[in-house]
């Protein structure tokens, strides 16, 4: 058995004091008051009410900011050779040390999904390398189940520890903290926290329940063949996307989606100098794809919702040998028109067994 340590509730805001102490920006829950309430991840500080529940929208920002500078650059005249431009580029990836905590274990899963684009491909991206080097992941295992996840489809579970530095479950008086990797290993080794070693059957006896909580998950492992053969069905994908409003929620709640837009700002030659700037973008957007010369390869709602949902369970899967979605549900839950990226997968499969028969 790996590393345990103990807390009790009353001593959670310590270990944030003890991990805020090592240096780190801790990024912990908090509720938002509004006529929809919500929970985002926000930097913790001595004395800043957090909560436990499961966050509206996953810390993805801890390694892939909504918008961050990749090259900051500015140009000189030489004053005896004004035809003369030196220039000065700064591409120093910007990162501190972060602790990302009470996460979920399908939150954490999304950071394994992105890492593989991001660090295993052809081109390691060293803005993204240097801030998930940077990132220690501490999730709470689900204790059970609801309507809109479904993380048991894709590969992970309510106590997934993919992704996870530590897993925190929760047992009666408290949490046991269990080390997943060395880097988790470290932390709880230098903290003060008490050995759990002996509360881990009641944790594994949680564990389970959270397990058996779960509506049985279909199988899908042949979502990949048949959304590829569905992908000339346009008929198909106007069907299943005739709700979509194009409003992007799906794609900016995502711990998985990863498509982004470059832009420049400034100009070299003026004071403040000119910067290139990287931002999340949405695949459902009109503008995702429209060229240069205006013309757009997909100008309807369906091919986008084809697209994202085909990278998805397709053609990332065709890459990297997973899903491309961690099962969180976000998408559902947060969809205006309660469009269910589940019911198009399920759709396809069915759709395509019909045409075999």
């Amino acid at each position: 058995m790996s590393m345990t340590r103990f807390v009790t509730p009353d001593g959670l805001p310590a270990f944030l004091a003890f991990l805020s102490q090592q240096g780190n920006r801790v990024l912990v829950p908090v509720e938002k008051p509004a006529a929809k309430r919500s929970v985002v991840f926000e930097a913790w500080e001595e004395g800043k009410p957090f909560t436990l529940a499961k966050a509206t929208v996953p810390a993805k920002e801890a390694v892939l900011p909504q918008c961050e500078t990749l090259v900051s650059y500015k140009k000189s005249k030489d004053p005896e050779n004004p035809s003369r431009v030196s220039i000065q580029v700064d591409d120093t990836p910007q990162a501190e040390a972060t602790v990302v905590f009470a996460t979920r274990p399908c939150d954490a899963r999304g950071y394994a999904i992105l890492d593989r684009p991001y660090l295993k491909g052809p081109f390691a991206d060293p803005y993204y390398r240097a801030r998930r080097d940077a990132l220690t992941v501490i999730s709470l295992t689900c204790n059970s189940g609801c309507n809109t996840c479904f993380c048991h489809w894709v590969g992970g579970g309510p106590t997934s520890p993919e992704g996870s530095d530590i897993l925190m479950t929760e047992i009666e008086g408290g949490y046991v903290l269990q080390a997943i990797t060395p880097k988790g290993e470290a932390l709880l080794s230098a903290s003060s926290l008490e050995d759990g070693g002996d509360r881990f059957g009641k944790v594994e006896e949680v564990r389970k329940a959270a397990w058996a909580s779960l509506v049985p998950a279909p199988n899908i492992k042949e979502a990949p063949q048949k959304l590829a053969a569905m992908f000339t069905d346009v008929e198909f994908w106007q069907n299943q996307t005739d709700r979509c409003l194009s409003c992007g929620a799906c794609t900016y709640f995502c711990p998985t989606c990863y498509c982004f837009n470059i832009t420049d700002e400034g100009e070299g030659l003026s004071e403040k100098g000119g910067r290139r700037l990287r931002s999340w973008d949405n695949c459902m957007s009109s503008l995702f794809t429209r060229e240069a010369s205006g013309h757009n390869p997909r100008t309807t709602k369906a091919l986008r919702m084809r697209n994202r949902v085909s990278h998805k369970y397709s053609t990332y899967p065709e890459n990297w040998g997973s899903f491309s979605c961690s099962g969180c549900g976000r998408c559902i839950s947060n969809c205006p028109v309660c469009l269910d990226i589940r019911a198009i997968v399920l759709a396809a499969l069915e759709a395509k067994q019909d045409k075999a028969e």
